[in-house]
């Protein structure tokens, strides 16, 4: 009797096993700053839109068994504004607009992943509206980000576990008490972010 018990236990014991390996446990990756920028577009007098860019920095902890749990953490250097012209980059950085000397940085957090899209094969999800706080100049305001993802695998240049998103939006910069020249320059902002973090 007591050998079919121990029999018995251990057979337990393996079947559980292969489940609890099964599951993988959430992982931490970092933003590749050389990979990611975050883009926006405004509409200027009705005759043009042009853009300008941010690198950022942060991180992602991606839960590929349940994605909803998955959460991110960006920091935007909003100082180092790049429209490629120098002037407008000066302009862009005083008081009229964001303000640098005294907000060089802006902040995302996110704090809901609601799943529209699964993926196929190995991939959880495709798509997903990360829902999150943007911190800038000083305010805080509710965001939802529109996000594709758009492959996970490892980088054959670093070997390293990479995962690349791009990403969209529309703020209204009254919102965050930039009022300069509305509405001959738009109150709406475009904004797309093209990422790639690694482990």
């Amino acid at each position: 009797m007591q050998h079919f018990i121990k029999k018995l236990t251990l057979l337990s014991v393996l079947s559980v096993t292969p489940v609890i390996a099964i599951h993988a446990a959430p992982e931490t990756y970092t933003l590749d700053n050389t990979h990611t920028a975050i883009t926006f577009h405004v509409n200027h007098f009705g005759f043009s839109n042009p853009s300008g860019k941010w690198m950022a920095d942060g991180t992602l902890v991606l839960d590929e068994e349940k994605p909803e749990n998955s959460t991110v953490n960006i920091t935007i250097k909003v100082a180092d504004i790049v429209t490629g012209v120098p002037k407008l980059d000066e302009h862009l950085q005083a008081k009229d607009f964001f303000n640098v000397a005294a907000y060089p940085a802006a902040t995302f957090v996110s704090d809901k992943v609601e799943i529209v899209k699964h993926g196929k094969g190995k991939s959880k999800v495709d798509k997903a509206k990360v829902h999150g706080t943007l911190k800038l100049l000083g305010v805080s305001k509710p965001v939802v980000l529109d996000v594709k993802l758009n492959k996970a695998g490892v980088n054959p240049i670093n070997n390293k576990k990479t995962v690349g998103f791009s990403a969209t939006t529309t703020l209204k910069r009254s919102d965050f008490g930039m009022g300069a020249y509305i509405p001959d320059i738009s109150n709406e902002v475009k904004i797309e972010i093209e990422a790639e973090a690694n482990q």
